[in-house]
């Protein structure tokens, strides 16, 4: 059967490079033939789930060895030793003679309960805070979302002080970070995180981030603004492709998924924050000086990434980082802060160890034969073709028409200019507020507001309550989502290709929007304005139903099975088990898609 799996028992993807899901570890691994031959016959898919595959613990204290011998790790042998010997084997702990200390954070680890899950040492709250996602990783996210929207307010000001009136060029100098980000900053993230680590990469985003908002607000023609912008777009691709990853390599795994999904509701929180800075700065003047409120606005948006930059002083370095570097010490050190006991950090130093020589014998060795890969194999074609299109629909819902533009389209409604700042406000309060929960996504509503006529008092109510509900749905959905889900698509050896790929792609799109949507509305009206992206949405939800695999619940290994099957399958098993639409019951040349798709086993257990 096409999702048929080789016998596996093992760790399933333990450690910090993948999930903590137990499977019994010791038969398969350390049964029958030699320690080369097991190797052999241990195919690419098993090893990936199970990189101990094929290995006794003699082999891993071997492989050890070797590894303190290179390093010069001698003082730390014995600790690193039982850290190994727990990475090869969780369940049989006693082996290990723990100590009182060593049993109590053994026992919280495994234990279900919801306030051990969080129990966490106080470095790592600095990098990944309780509940709060993460107070440097977040302060990042807040950054990048104050500067998406203070231009919002800004704009009602600029415009008539650089007398501006031509709408595409209203829309360039509104997406100019978003054109960097798509030519320039998603592609200098490699490179920079390859020279200057997580912290350093983090450390110089924000530093240009200080810059351009301070240049922002400084500006004195229309030229200079887009530039000062342009360059800011530098620091958010870079930003945005690396915090998140800082933080999931710094995070157990019990914890980071959720980690994970929260940056999105920070990046919201900053986009509240440059809404709040609009309103706070409106009625700002001084005599002699022209556009003192606008230029506070934009120049705001240095203050969150000035914290950043000196929080990054007092962060540990990603371990994972470190150690591709080679530098195995200053990585214990970094997960000794990171880990309660420095038991738990030896285990994830050796698990680390052997997932990244893993992951260099996948990876292909140069960037173009990544991007090959990437569009080359089915498999990889299919999971960028998923990612680009969740990507894609982030943006092309339209919902960066409010970020960028919904004071201009309060006082299209009718609202004053004060009022519809407000008004931008409450979007901004509620993006983020809906960011927190998992609620169900509600499709978008008021789009035909503006065929009420102008005097009445319906028409800016109803504008008001559409854009809202169109926050509450896009808030716990295709904010949150798309990133996620792109990240688990990808197989690790085109993972940062792909990524790279898909994060051009939602700031490539997000420019395309700021640029269109003035001359669209000119062109349009907002009514026709607002039905094209509402278009867009129907077009997504159809796709979506149809076309795209579900990653939920599922082991990153198992999803090799899921884009293995073909788009058109996928359709004909969603059309027979669509209501009103199949029949619902699947033939026979479907029953493996069917099986893969319903994760179920063989013996048709899900």
């Amino acid at each position: 059967m096409a999702n048929e799996k080789p016998p596996f028992n093992g760790v399933k993807g333990a450690g910090p490079e993948g999930e903590t899901d137990k499977i019994d570890v010791k038969d398969e691994r350390s049964s029958g033939a030699s320690s080369p031959d097991r190797l052999q016959e241990a195919t690419l898919w098993e090893r990936q789930r199970d990189p101990y595959l094929g290995k006794s613990e003699r082999d891993v204290i071997v492989d050890l060895e070797g590894l303190i011998q290179r390093y010069d790790l001698h003082d730390l042998k014995d600790e690193l030793t039982r850290g190994a010997r727990y990475a090869y084997d969780r369940d049989d702990t006693d082996r290990l003679n723990p100590t009182e200390h060593e049993i109590h954070w053994i026992a919280k680890e495994k234990s279900p309960a919801f306030k051990d899950k969080w129990a966490q040492t106080k470095t790592m709250y600095f990098v990944a805070c309780k509940y709060l996602y993460s107070i440097l990783c977040g302060s990042a996210a807040i950054v990048q979302g104050m500067d998406q929207t203070a231009v919002n307010g800004a704009q009602l000001f600029y415009f008539e002080d650089f007398n501006i009136t031509n709408s595409w060029i209203q829309g360039l100098v509104n997406g100019a970070p978003y054109l960097c980000s798509v030519l320039i900053g998603c592609w200098t993230s490699p490179v920079l995180n390859k020279y200057f680590g997580r912290r350093g990469t983090i450390w110089i985003s924000c530093f240009v981030s200080v810059a351009s908002g301070a240049w922002q607000g400084a500006t004195f023609g229309t030229w200079q603004l887009f530039a000062s912008r342009f360059v800011g777009g530098f620091a958010i691709g870079a930003k945005s492709s690396t915090t998140p990853a800082y933080a999931a390599e710094c995070s157990p795994p019990r914890i980071r998924g959720a980690l994970g999904s929260q940056w999105q509701m920070w990046t919201a929180f900053g986009i509240m924050l440059g809404f709040v800075a609009s309103v706070a700065f409106y009625g700002v003047s001084a005599e002699g000086y022209s556009g003192l409120n606008w230029r506070l606005m934009l120049a705001s948006t240095s203050v969150p990434p000035i914290i950043v930059c000196c929080m990054t002083f007092f962060a540990p370095e990603s371990p994972r980082w470190l150690m591709s570097q080679g530098r195995y010490r200053q990585a214990f050190s970094s997960l000794c802060r990171l880990r309660h006991c420095r038991l738990h950090a030896a285990r994830d130093l050796y698990d680390i160890h052997i997932r990244l020589m893993l992951e260099n014998e996948l990876k292909p060795k140069t960037a173009w034969a990544r991007a090959t890969q990437l569009f080359a194999v089915p498999r990889n074609r299919r999971a960028a073709q998923s990612a680009f299109f969740v990507m894609y629909m982030q943006q092309f819902c339209g919902v960066n028409v409010i970020a960028y533009y919904s004071s201009q389209i309060f006082i299209n409604a009718g609202f004053g200019e004060r009022q519809a700042l407000l008004a931008s406000m409450g979007t901004g309060i509620i993006n983020w507020l809906f960011a927190i929960p998992g609620i169900l996504t509600i499709d978008t509503k008021g789009r035909f507001s503006f065929y009420i006529p102008e005097t009445s008092t319906a028409r800016i109510g109803c504008v008001a309550t559409g854009i809202y509900l169109f926050m509450v749905g896009y808030s716990p959905g295709m904010g949150p989502v798309p990133f996620t889900y792109s990240a688990e698509s990808f197989p690790l050896a085109v993972r940062d290709t792909g990524m790279a790929f898909a994060t051009a792609t939602c700031w490539g799109f997000n420019f395309l929007l700021a640029l269109t949507w003035p001359p669209l509305e000119e062109a349009f009206t907002s009514q026709g304005a607002f039905c094209w992206y509402a278009a867009w949405n129907l077009f997504g939800f159809v796709f979506t139903w149809f076309c795209l695999p579900e990653t939920k619940a599922r082991p990153l290994e198992e999803l090799d099975a899921v884009f293995n099957i073909r788009t058109r399958d996928h359709v004909k098993y969603h059309l027979i088990k669509t209501p009103f639409i199949g029949k619902g019951h699947v033939s026979n040349d479907l029953a493996d898609v069917a099986q893969i798709i319903e994760g179920r086993d063989m013996k048709g257990h899900v």
